[in-house]
């Protein structure tokens, strides 16, 4: 039988909040939690990975810049984006980290499909990219053997953000969105065909839950 994904849609959330919520949860988390998928988008913000270097942040204005524990360096969330936390037991889903980082890039690859929208990997540069412009961003972080962290997938937002950074650490790499490839704008329609891809690459089965970020109780010391 496949084993369970809860899928949580959470709407718009503050970037700080949610990466303690889903830090927290990884921690407390036990053999028998079942693996979640975090669906959202975020204010404005500018996170920066473990191997970031502010050099790469050129003019961020009044969008806040926030360190992080994620693997990858500078990135923007915004509005319009899907940002998708992957809270998975990776020993139980029998994947390495670098297999998670390839299915999820399929994941991402096989939505695009669904429009037409030819897209593929760059050599050395996490994430999914269609002719060169990069539509869909990685940074995740493993800690017990769980994901946490996960991707951020342009689809109808504003991308002018992404010209006060080096997006990834490159300067001058190109970004681009959903729309502009021709497909939909309604972040929902994108959701849904980015959970059937992700469950399909995992061998997962989609089960919705509440729409709220769930509080696992505290795990007894050994």
């Amino acid at each position: 039988m496949p084993l369970p994904l809860k899928i949580r849609r959470l709407g718009r959330q503050p970037y700080e909040a949610t990466w303690k919520a889903m830090s927290a949860f990884t921690d407390q988390r036990t053999a028998d939690t079942a693996d979640e998928l975090w669906l959202l988008e975020h204010d404005p913000v500018f996170t920066l990975g473990q191997a970031g270097k502010m050099e790469h942040v050129l003019a961020p204005g009044g969008i806040p810049v926030i360190p992080v524990d994620r693997g990858g360096q500078v990135t923007y969330h915004g509005p319009g984006q899907i940002v998708g936390y992957p809270l998975i037991d990776l020993r139980r889903a029998g994947v390495g980290v670098r297999e998670l980082v390839n299915r999820i890039e399929q994941a991402l690859i096989d939505t695009l499909a669904h429009w037409d929208i030819r897209a593929g990997r760059v050599e050395g540069a996490p994430g999914v990219y269609v002719d060169g412009a990069k539509v869909a961003a990685l940074g995740l972080r493993v800690r017990r053997g769980c994901s946490f962290h996960g991707l951020a997938f342009n689809v109808a937002m504003d991308l002018e953000p992404f010209h006060r950074i080096n997006p990834c650490g490159y300067k001058g790499l190109e970004v681009t969105q959903v729309l502009d490839l021709g497909g939909p704008s309604r972040l929902a329609d994108v959701e849904d065909a980015l959970v059937e891809e992700f469950c399909r690459q995992f061998g997962f089965q989609a089960e919705p839950a509440a729409p709220a970020i769930p509080v696992l109780p505290a795990r007894e010391s050994a």
